[in-house]
């Protein structure tokens, strides 16, 4: 009979006996079937605007619907990978994939690239008050050394 650890895992090598106590107590996979919303919306976002790729989808379907064959004719990938790109951005809440017949075309929802222009938007009226205020000393230092530099140098060549 193998030793077993304090942890239920056997010594020897894995045998009938042992096989029923070992299993990964930290890696859970979660039913895909359940949807579960995303906590975090807006990284999820930012993640799937971060892949150049899938701006340059999301570009394309600013004008209008297309097939995931249509979007990937540009690419030099595999419709495989435009697949899961295009999962990435239906996970996001960006696309939305219906069904019509044999296709299945793929439609902007700008809703959450619209939370996500917000979000900057308020760290944009952060920057143009710390830029403003920094115009503002650049000025006042400029006016202050200006006087300094109309005097004339002396000069050692002449």
């Amino acid at each position: 009979m193998p030793q077993r650890l304090s942890l239920g895992l056997c010594v020897s090598r894995l045998t009938p006996q042992c096989a029923p106590s070992i299993f990964n107590r930290v890696v859970t996979k979660p039913d895909s079937s359940a949807a579960t919303p995303d906590p975090d919306a807006l990284s999820a976002v930012f993640g799937a605007l971060a892949d150049p790729t899938r701006r340059a989808i999301l570009r394309r379907l600013s004008q209008g619907d297309a097939s995931v064959s249509e979007i990937a004719r540009p690419f030099a990938m595999s419709l495989p990978a435009v697949s899961k790109h295009l999962r990435v951005l239906e996970r996001a809440g960006l696309i939305r994939r219906s069904r019509q017949a044999q296709s299945r075309p793929c439609t902007l929802d700008a809703a959450p690239l619209k939370a996500a222009a917000e979000w900057v938007g308020t760290y944009r009226e952060f920057w143009e008050g710390s830029l403003d205020r920094l115009d503002a000393y650049l000025t006042e230092l400029q006016q202050l050394t200006a006087p300094l530099l109309k005097e004339p140098f002396d000069d050692p060549e002449s």
